[in-house]
């Protein structure tokens, strides 16, 4: 008995050295055995994943900076359909995340995703390079400073169109898999990979950050050169470099099983409760419907566990008399009439996330103001100094600049002071707090812009009557500006990211990702409704409107201050809706409220 005893101590103890040895999470190895905590994820790959986004923003921006010019100079476009056309093209790669999102959560998995869509888009490129080669090459003669080009055939635009749409699908439908993937390396249970994770999403927005200004300023300064092609050329080796990094890391990667379509297990839960639409939902949880073992109902996700909201799609998980099996056992589970409490609360958890979802887009309409007036009042501006030119493009340096620096300082310093001012809290502030916080900065960051806009309508004023010409106010007082939204854009896209990744069910992992990138492509687009309606309504009749081709004649000035006043509305909306958000609890475990 003694020696039995022991045997069974001894494994015992080896079983939980094993458990210590394999990560607690369900992640499993690029041979899909239980993966290993000292040879899987980390910073390891982290940081090679960190690098991979970089270089595939630096390809991708490569190419949004360049359109713009060449679509004009090249494909002869008026500055109106060309601003239109990119426009269009941006918002459909912002679209694409959710058809990666859905493919990566649903049936591929991140892996899989990731590596298809990045060699559609390495494609892609390498399309765009060759077509816009042979349009220069067929088309274009040297000029005074420019080449002077005819006008393309057909085929040769559809080509080039092909192309270009080739690189939004494989960039668009990339991002959030790899965002998602990225903070799959770090296993949230363990407390030191736990705040591993949660630093991870601020730098690998640095690194999208970073890869911007690298085109911002040498691909933009080939750009200005005419040498499309080449920054097309260098694009796409940055995106073959990438791809190379990512594959080079198979071997230490930790991977997690798709979860099915989640369309059609959201579509049972609502036929279910619809089909019991007169049945009593029971007091009692515990009454409710859930499969036996720890997977639940998304193919080995974690369990979520019951919550008292949206209690009419609790009936989708109430059994009844007809929902009993057979005495032979011979019926399956009818889904469409009986579904488990994972299930039901999957659909609370995004019904949940609408809200805070649709106070994000008037921050992202301050935030789109950056690439369009921003950069519109500022060409209005002194942009020297010395024999020193500033492009006004050039300005969204110091919001990169910024980024980076704020990043820095709330993971090296902010985070730390606050877990010694609040103990037990290792993580700073929540996703919510950091998410107002941003909406407060970019408001403030609207009313630096309208005060600018004062003072430049002042100097432009004196100057005329002075017979001085253009406005003698320098273009770095557009500074505080742009380091405001820079600032601003640390907590809100940040905190975004963490919040959908950690709320979102195991199965939708992906799309949770997806949702920061669609606020941005919604506000982008609410931006330029909302430019087209303050047009109409403030330039009627002979009025000049605030938003005018001739900003000396308009007041950009009070566009700024409704922007501000639209997002001191929203904050307060905000708060009203992160105080009601109750958070998705998973395996029993009661996370903390983000309160804001």
């Amino acid at each position: 008995m003694a020696e039995s005893a022991m045997i069974e101590e001894v494994q015992e103890i080896h079983e939980s050295n094993m458990d210590e040895m394999y990560i607690s999470d369900g992640s499993v190895d690029w041979k899909g055995q239980r993966a290993v905590k000292d040879k899987s994820g980390g910073w390891s790959v982290g940081i090679l994943l960190l690098v991979n986004q970089g270089l595939a923003t630096l390809a991708f921006s490569g190419v949004a900076v360049n359109l713009m010019i060449l679509m004009t100079r090249v494909l002869h476009q008026d500055n109106a359909d060309a601003a239109n056309h990119v426009s269009t093209w941006i918002g459909t790669t912002y679209m694409f995340s959710l058809v990666g999102a859905f493919v990566s959560d649903s049936y591929w998995g991140r892996y899989k995703t990731c590596a298809v869509f990045q060699i559609a888009f390495i494609t892609g490129l390498v399309e765009l390079s060759l077509t816009s080669y042979l349009l220069v090459l067929k088309h274009c003669v040297p000029g005074n400073g420019t080449p002077n080009c005819e006008p393309p055939t057909d085929p040769e635009i559809i080509l080039f169109y092909l192309s270009i749409y080739q690189i939004a699908l494989g960039c668009g439908a990339y991002q959030p898999a790899i965002t998602t993937f990225g903070a799959d390396q770090f296993n949230e249970d363990d407390k030191e990979e736990g705040e591993s994770k949660i630093a991870f999403f601020s730098y690998f927005y640095m690194a999208n950050k970073l890869g911007t200004l690298f085109s911002n300023t040498l691909l933009a300064y080939l750009e200005d050169k005419g040498k499309w092609v080449l920054s097309f050329w260098i694009s796409a080796g940055a995106a073959f470099v990438a791809l190379v990094l990512f594959v080079t890391g198979t071997p230490r990667f930790r991977h997690f099983k798709p979860g099915g379509n989640p369309l059609t297990r959201f579509c049972q839960v609502i036929v279910a409760s619809l089909k019991k639409r007169r049945v009593t939902t029971p007091l009692h949880e515990e009454d409710l419907h859930e499969v036996d073992g720890k997977p639940g109902a998304n193919k080995g996700g974690r369990k979520i566990l019951h919550t008292p909201d949206f209690k009419f799609l609790d009936r989708a998980a109430v059994v009844t008399l007809k929902d009993l099996p057979s005495q032979d056992q011979q019926h399956p589970e009818n889904k469409w009439r009986l579904c488990t409490i994972t299930q039901v609360e999957e659909v609370k958890c995004i019904w949940r996330f609408i809200p805070i979802w649709l106070c994000t887009i008037i921050y992202s309409v301050t935030y789109a103001q950056m690439a369009s007036v921003f950069v519109k009042q500022g060409a209005t501006m002194k942009n020297s100094l010395s024999e020193f030119r500033i492009p006004q493009e050039s300005m969204s340096v110091f919001e990169i600049l910024s980024v980076v620096v704020f990043v820095l300082l709330y993971r090296l310093y902010i985070v730390p002071l606050l877990s010694r001012l609040w103990k037990g809290n290792r993580k700073g502030l929540t996703e919510l707090q950091r998410m107002g916080i941003g909406i407060v900065i970019s408001a403030m960051a609207m009313v630096s812009a309208g005060v600018v806009e004062l003072q430049r309508l002042k100097y432009t004023k004196n100057d005329h009557e002075a017979n001085k010409g253009s406005s003698s106010l320098s273009i770095l007082w557009q500074i505080p500006q742009y380091v405001m939204v820079g600032a601003s854009e640390v907590f809100m896209y940040v905190g975004q990211m963490e919040f959908f990744n950690k709320q979102a069910p195991d199965g939708l992992k992906s799309f949770g990702s997806a949702l920061y990138v669609a606020s941005m492509s919604a506000g982008s687009y609410a931006s330029s409704f909302l430019v087209t309606i303050v047009i109409k309504i403030t330039g009627k009749g002979d009025q000049i409107g605030w938003i005018s081709k001739d900003l000396d004649k308009g007041h950009m000035d009070r566009f700024y201050f409704l922007l501000a006043a639209l997002a001191t509305i929203d904050i307060f909306v905000f708060m009203v809706c992160a105080k009601r958000y109750r958070c998705t609890l998973f395996d029993g475990k009661l996370e903390v409220v983000n309160d804001i």
